[in-house]
């Protein structure tokens, strides 16, 4: 009798070929995606006259620095920016890199691309130079993120040396009320665990609450993994997983398919499988959920109200709870929803799929936003989906902006601000201090969450919105 197994050791030991005697595991990367950051790594490489080891393994994708007014790579006034994506472009053809560049038609946020064109698929492990690159376990792959020197190992060798982590089991029993999402139950365990909550841990997500999320919101609640600390997050495929698969340009085709789905459906954990943690929730302990501090723990349920230092018994978490209501400007005992703000983003790698955005839509259709805001799209292939559904339609008709694909204002990097000072209502992961940009204050919630902000000019309860916007007069 072989001993029951995970999901996740299933996965690492397909991928294992060898073990030092430190412990260390050598193992074959299958997906490597390399964007603007990456341009270290390809020095690394020139230096030595190395060439890329598996071109065909490896997807270079311009979009942390690209601009989302345009696709036209003068429109970017920064030289070092502008830099940046013409070195991409340079190494990836030099070392016959497939490239979703500015002007490729599929081009994207590499988390939300991968997954779209079939790149990502299960049993995999994958590795890029970016944290959120856990996103892609949705589909019961290993993903992580790794620093310059890993990316160049991996170009070099196809292979990276990693320390085997534990494995934690998130059981979310129950079924979602409505109004309540993927990000909400991410939020919620990273407020309930702690931002360390599961470092050291891959993450294996499982029960009735996880089971009946769209492919789409599995990728949310991955791509989150990283802020509780994981090292990685999966879900065990199943058919939502399969039929996401079965069409996609690079998932195997015809017979090929079949033979895939055969192996997929064996990758998951066996019923007595042992984890080194076990949390379960209950869904109906999740509401929707916003961040009120500069970590994505600092978090709570909408109808709640700003945590009181005072009250906090922890010296080191009341002093963190004074520091970060006074970075973000609130008082202590502030009602959530009483916050107002200036601005909304919709967008990034956690919550700019084709659901996130018809999720805003359908509440912002009929009403005006009272605040600007920007709504980039994760994929060019998202934006013209969009467009084809009349969504880009709803967005401009309510006053905000309809942009490009790219990681755009979730990390400032391409020039989309939020200015000092201001208060944003985000759909991204990270509401770290200057995050947005210097001195930007950022409050996490849901796509949702976000269009009911904008049309109250305040953090809202999407339960509640109807009946407040008609108090309001805000349509």
């Amino acid at each position: 009798m072989s001993t029951p197994t995970t999901l996740f050791d299933k996965v690492w030991r397909a991928h294992e070929i060898h073990r030092s005697e430190s412990g260390q595991s050598l193992l074959w990367i299958d997906r490597h995606f390399v964007h603007e950051g990456s341009f270290h790594a390809f020095n690394k490489l020139g230096e030595r006259q190395l060439p890329v080891a598996r071109p065909d393994l490896t997807f270079g994708i311009a979009d942390h620095y690209v601009p989302t007014l345009s696709r036209d790579l003068e429109s970017v006034a920064d030289p070092k920016v502008r830099s940046m994506i013409e070195q991409l472009s340079d190494n990836t053809q030099r070392h016959g890199v497939t490239l979703f560049g500015l002007d490729d038609p599929r081009q994207g946020i590499v988390h939300v691309m991968g997954p779209e064109q079939g790149l990502t698929q299960p049993g995999l492990v994958m590795v890029c130079g970016d944290s959120h690159t856990a996103t892609h376990g949705a589909f019961g792959s290993i993903a992580f993120g790794i620093g310059a020197s890993e990316v160049a190992h991996v170009l070099a060798t196809q292979t990276l040396w990693q320390t085997k982590p534990k494995v934690m089991r998130i059981t979310v029993e129950g079924k979602l009320a409505p109004g309540t999402t993927a990000k909400d139950i991410a939020l919620t365990w990273i407020a309930r665990l702690g931002a360390d909550g599961a470092r050291g841990y891959a993450i294996e997500y499982a029960g009735e609450a996880i089971r009946s999320l769209s492919m789409e919101a599995r990728l949310t609640l991955c791509n989150l993994s990283i802020e509780g600390g994981g090292r990685c997050g999966m879900i065990a495929p199943d058919q939502t997983t399969l039929d996401y698969l079965r069409d996609k340009p690079w998932s195997p085709k015809g017979e090929a398919f079949e033979q895939a789905c055969a192996y997929w459906s064996t990758l998951h954990s066996d019923p007595e499988a042992r984890f080194d943690l076990e949390v379960t929730l209950h869904a109906d302990e999740i509401a929707p959920t916003v961040t009120w501090g500069v970590s994505p723990e600092e978090a709570l349920p909408i109808d709640q109200a700003v945590p009181e230092p005072e009250q906090i018994s922890d010296p080191a978490k009341a002093r963190q709870a004074r520091e970060s209501l006074a970075y973000m400007g609130l008082t202590a005992g502030q009602k959530l929803t009483d916050i107002v703000i200036d601005r909304v983003f919709i967008g990034s790698c956690t919550n700019a799929r084709i659901e996130d955005l018809r999720a805003a839509a359908s509440v912002l259709a009929g009403h005006k936003s009272r605040v600007p805001g920007m709504v980039s799209p994760g994929s060019t292939l998202v934006k013209i989906q969009a467009e084809a559904e009349g969504l880009d339609r709803i967005f401009i008709e309510a006053g905000l902006e309809w942009r490009h694909s790219g990681c755009s204002m979730c990390v400032g990097m391409n020039g989309d601000l939020v200015a000092s000072g201001e208060r944003c209502a985000s759909t991204t992961n990270r509401n770290f201090k200057g995050r947005q940009g210097p001195g930007a204050r950022t409050h996490l919630m849901s796509p949702a969450m976000v269009a009911a902000a904008a049309i109250r000019g305040q953090l809202t309860d999407i339960r509640t919105l109807s009946s407040q916007a008609d108090t309001t007069g805000a349509h």
